[in-house]
């Protein structure tokens, strides 16, 4: 569903992980390596720190994101989002 619709990238890193995130206009699901935000982090406060770029430039709900995240723990992950669509988020408006 996605392959064919034009989205904005970005690449975040934390200590050891590496993410690769896709914002395209949505409806604000996010999906991580294929699961479900809620699915792949347990923790609220991991899905806080995900979804704090949303929350700063008033866009929550307006994108769904779909990224690819390996090497490194749970909060290094989800630090590597962040950094990842913070960066997608500039090329979306800087």
């Amino acid at each position: 569903m996605y392959d064919t619709k034009p989205y904005f990238y970005g690449t975040g890193r934390r200590k050891s992980s590496v993410a690769r995130v896709r914002v395209y206009q949505g409806t604000g699901v996010v999906t991580i390596n294929g699961r479900s935000i809620d699915d792949y982090f347990g923790l609220d406060t991991l899905k806080l720190i995900v979804r704090q770029p949303l929350a700063l430039t008033e866009t929550e709900g307006k994108f769904d994101i779909v990224c690819t995240v390996a090497g490194g723990g749970v909060t290094g992950q989800a630090g590597a989002i962040r950094h990842g669509l913070s960066r997608a988020l500039l090329k979306y408006d800087p």
